[in-house]
């Protein structure tokens, strides 16, 4: 495991122990890509990166807790368990580093409950946290 490597994951760790997304917009590279568990689509680039994830830090802040881990390289592989509701998820963060910056976050999640309810959890957060459009 390389310094940048612990760095990059360990400040990762950091704020989601503090529950707080502050630092992490700088965290992210530009050009990161986010795969989510409910959007079939890579989403591609800092801004929606930070938005997928801000909203997953309030959608799965009950109990959220990280139980395993791996870091090989600049790849880190992070699964954690919450409830959501009286749903218990089960899921993985495969995190990938580029000059010591997420480059690539992927979340998978399990059971096929618990990913309808997070699903339905994170539409409704990403409705309340999207600027509202001006006609365009």
């Amino acid at each position: 495991m390389s310094a940048n490597t612990a760095d990059a994951i360990d400040r990762w760790h950091e704020m989601m122990a503090r529950g707080t997304t502050v630092g992490l917009y700088d965290l992210l590279a530009p050009d990161c890509t986010f795969w989510s568990p409910v959007v079939h689509t890579p989403q591609r680039g800092r801004d929606i990166t930070f938005l997928y994830l801000s909203a997953a830090s309030e959608v799965l802040n009950t109990d959220f807790r990280y139980v395993r881990e791996l870091r090989v390289g600049t790849d880190a592989m992070l699964e954690f368990e919450c409830k959501l509701g009286d749903v218990h998820v089960n899921g993985i963060d495969l995190i990938y580093l580029k000059d010591n910056l997420i480059s690539e976050f992927k979340v998978m999640v399990r059971p096929l409950k618990a990913v309808n309810k997070v699903h339905e959890h994170m539409m409704t957060m990403l409705e309340t946290m999207k600027p509202s459009s001006s006609g365009s």
